[in-house]
């Protein structure tokens, strides 16, 4: 049992998860907002990644979405274009617009585990299925606390703006919902957070299975533990070898008060397992966000402040942490997949990786990793590698190393013909002979004889 749970600053073990907490951290707001609703929205997000198997987020609302409005207004109108707006430089940062002229991400299907994705926002309208939950709480769909982290997240990955709204990273992908986890404001959490650790990675492993089974080709995992678990490694390595793209947040823990050694943030889990694409966040200038975690677990950055999203209540939002920096870079995998559907990860990886922009010296450094992903470059990049791949070797089968055998040199004895070798052939078997008779006679002369007695 985790006795020394605290939220806000929760602990498993010695180690804890940063401090996000409930704040603004420089956002504004745009358009108007539904009295209550941003203010419950951002204490709940603002906590989640800060627990083990919780999100990491902070939200503030943007506007009331457009199918909120009864009749439609001009103010959901205009709302939806300053959500656009506010868009542009995250799509701008990534250059997705190119990328998409070749892909939107059809025919892909990103498994999205977290708090759960309510299927009837506007913006994943059709495409939401909706897989189990593992949280074992009675929290329906319908609760209005049920799955806000997580509808988030989605979509961020693959909104298609509906009549008004704002597009994700790819469009016309499909989401998997599954629920490993309830936001803090769910009226199961705290029967969760009594659970054991065992039964928590538990669920997210049996989530990640689950994501295998049903074919997702991409998961994301806006999550993070502060322990280890050889379960989950286990169905990630499961998911990669099944051709699973695995991406994750890095954490919110830059502030961390327990920062290691060269003023590294503590790792999180699952971003610290091999195979799986650690993503951090970067504001609007390209540099660090002051939250997000720096260790060497950091392979890539996306932008983590003003991210838009539509929340699971039809509002539009702007969210901040490193969960959506990981929800952007799962849509970039998204779109690579559906362009090369047989693409292995870790090419997907490579092709991410490599071409990443605004590297540090040397290539690399634990607060972006290799640089801000590049959408379109990484496509480019990744079509460019399957080439490659199934080109296979350059070397004919026939070809040979060394100059072949005209560059073999000449035995130094000449070969023995037949006659001679069958000549030694018929020596060897009469000394065989004779010596095995000559053991028979020493054997007879020499060995004891045994009776049979009667006891």
């Amino acid at each position: 049992m985790l006795s020394n749970r605290r939220l806000g600053n929760r602990r498993l073990g010695s180690r804890r998860l940063g401090k996000l907490g409930p704040r603004k951290l420089g956002r504004r707001k745009l358009g108007p907002r539904k009295p209550g609703v941003a203010l419950t929205a951002a204490a709940a997000a603002g906590v989640l990644a800060l627990l083990p198997a919780l999100p990491a987020a902070a939200a503030t609302a943007v506007a009331p979405a457009p199918d909120a409005i009864s009749g439609g207004s001009g103010a959901a109108t205009a709302a939806s274009e300053l959500a656009r707006s506010q868009e542009q430089w995250v799509l701008g940062m990534l250059d997705v617009a190119p990328a998409w002229s070749v892909t939107q991400g059809a025919h892909v299907t990103v498994a999205v585990i977290d708090s759960g994705v309510n299927k009837d926002v506007s913006d994943l309208s059709g495409r939401v299925i909706s897989g189990p939950d593992y949280t074992r709480l009675s929290t329906q769909p319908s609760n209005r606390y049920w799955g806000q982290h997580g509808t988030w997240m989605a979509s961020i990955i693959a909104g298609d703006g509906g009549t008004d709204g704002f597009q994700g990273i790819a469009p016309d992908a499909k989401i998997l919902s599954i629920r490993v986890i309830p936001d803090t404001t769910d009226p199961g959490y705290h029967t969760y957070d009594s659970e054991p650790e065992q039964q928590i990675q538990n669920e997210l492993a049996s989530g990640i299975m689950t994501a295998v089974k049903d074919h997702a080709q991409v998961i994301s995992m806006s999550i993070g533990y502060s322990a280890p678990s050889g379960v989950v490694r286990a169905a990630l390595q499961y998911a990669y070898a099944h051709g699973a793209v695995l991406v994750a947040s890095s954490g919110n823990s830059g502030q961390n008060d327990e920062k290691r050694d060269h003023d590294w943030s503590p790792v999180s889990f699952p971003a610290d397992y091999p195979g799986v694409l650690s993503v951090a966040a970067v504001n609007d200038g390209g540099t660090t966000a002051s939250f997000s975690s720096s260790n060497l677990s950091v392979q890539v950055a996306a932008p983590g402040n003003n991210v838009p999203a539509q929340g699971r209540d039809g509002q539009y939002y702007t969210v901040d942490g490193t969960s959506p920096a990981c929800a952007l870079v799962a849509g970039v995998a998204a779109l690579i997949k559906s362009a090369y559907p047989n693409i292995s990860p870790a090419l997907v990886v490579q092709a991410i990786t490599s071409t990443a922009k605004e590297p540090g010296p040397g290539g690399y450094n634990v607060h972006t990793g290799f640089g801000i992903v590049d959408a379109n470059a990484a496509l480019t990049k990744a079509g460019q590698l399957v080439k490659q791949h199934h080109a296979g070797s350059q070397v004919s089968l026939t070809g040979h190393f060394g100059g072949g055998t005209a560059a073999v040199p000449a035995a130094p004895v000449a070969p023995r013909g037949t006659g001679r070798l069958l000549l030694f052939a018929v020596l060897a078997a009469i000394s065989l002979a004779a010596a095995a008779g000559g053991l028979t006679a020493a054997y007879r002369a020499r060995a004891p004889r045994y009776r049979p007695w009667h006891g």
